[in-house]
């Protein structure tokens, strides 16, 4: 995604050692920052957005002109108040916001790299997010959190670096991928990849990228992000435009204008090569199949946890969450947890929710005393 508005970004010279033995000599990563670092650079919390976020988790986003993902806990006075604390927030490796991905120009080809962008993994974008972080000054992270695809960062971050965070709060999110969330992501990319305008991933010269085939991958997903039972409450079998069925394929139901409405808004703003890079990223993350297994993979995380699960969300069920407890549990690590009832599925972490609002605010709070900020 192109823009002319200046994008906060931190250019990374160094070469960098992705889990596929390949290597990215330089890449820039692309953030955002609420609030004020104090003195001791001791007030930080590591936002992690995603699959379709980016750096603008707060105020309005420059690029949409709409409130950033997380507005509704990010600010001054909110549940991470930026009177307290200096956030960071940014665009993943792989991404279109700014930060290095397929739609990047590949400084040795002076094009873009497209498929030639190397395959990338969640612990490759931590790794980027921890340059960035050290660049900042900042030694040691007051927390990092992240819903979804930002929770299984946080968990990378309370693994891989552990030494430098006090607090983790992964939500709505796994130590992996289950086979129908992979199944899912292929169907999406399948989608995009079908679309003749795609052309294999070169299609950023000719301006007609396959966002026939983006906009269905985001309809497929954004399924996924609810529950039945919202989908009911909200729209049921309401008809559209007209007391009476069309009897063609025009859209008849408010479902279908609702899913046709976030397909055409999704490919507006992301890039279809960095939703198919993302996605694989997400489905190759397994925390169990690392040294040790997930039962070990904590036993040296001086962490404090909070995980939060919903109660409808069946992408990242609380089965998922209360595995990773288990394992925590066996580690004698530090684990709050907290289930929250509701009916919104798997995007209510983005959603009101006075109780989950309330019981991460009260968390957050408890720690400020423990931690010195």
């Amino acid at each position: 995604m192109k823009s002319l508005i200046p994008i906060d970004k931190l250019q990374i010279k160094n070469p960098i050692k992705l889990d596929s033995g390949e290597y990215i000599d330089s890449c820039e990563v692309a953030f955002k920052t609420y609030g004020t670092l104090n003195k001791k650079k001791t007030n930080a919390i590591l936002v992690c957005h995603a699959l379709s976020g980016d750096q603008f988790c707060s105020d309005i986003n420059p690029l949409t002109k709409k409130r950033g993902w997380w507005n509704i806990l990010i600010g001054p006075g909110k549940v991470i108040d930026t009177n307290i604390f200096f956030v960071i927030c940014s665009n993943v490796l792989g991404g279109c916001m700014g930060s290095t991905g397929p739609s990047s120009i590949n400084p040795q080809t002076k094009t873009n790299y497209g498929l030639k962008f190397p395959v990338i993994t969640i612990s490759d974008m931590v790794k980027v997010q921890e340059k960035l972080v050290s660049a900042l000054g900042i030694k040691k992270l007051f927390a990092v959190i992240g819903g979804s695809m930002g929770g299984m960062q946080t968990l990378e971050w309370a693994t891989k670096f552990s030494n430098k965070v006090n607090v983790a709060i992964p939500i709505a999110t796994s130590y992996r991928h289950s086979a129908q969330n992979i199944a899912f992501h292929e169907i999406g990319r399948q989608a995009i990849m079908a679309d003749p305008l795609w052309n294999k991933g070169n299609y950023y010269k000719t301006r007609k990228g396959p966002t026939g085939g983006l906009s269905v991958a985001r309809m497929i997903a954004h399924i996924t992000y609810l529950s039945e039972r919202a989908l009911q409450r909200k729209f049921g079998r309401n008809l559209q435009n007209s007391d009476f069925f069309s009897f063609n394929f025009d859209t008849d139901f408010q479902i279908e204008s609702y899913l046709k409405h976030q397909g055409n808004s999704f490919v507006e703003r992301f890039d279809a090569n960095s939703y198919l890079y993302i996605t694989k990223a997400m489905d190759y993350f397994d925390l169990s199949v690392k040294k040790g297994g997930l039962s070990k993979v904590f036993k040296n995380a001086n962490v404090n946890f909070c995980f939060f699960s919903f109660t409808s969300d069946w992408l990242f069920p609380t089965s998922e969450t209360k595995t990773i407890i288990k394992s925590l549990n066996s580690s004698n690590a530090m684990v709050s947890f907290v289930e929250i009832k509701t009916d919104k599925g798997h995007d209510a972490f983005l959603l009101e929710e006075p109780e989950f609002h309330a019981t991460l605010k009260g968390f957050i709070q408890g720690q400020i005393g423990k931690h010195e900020i």
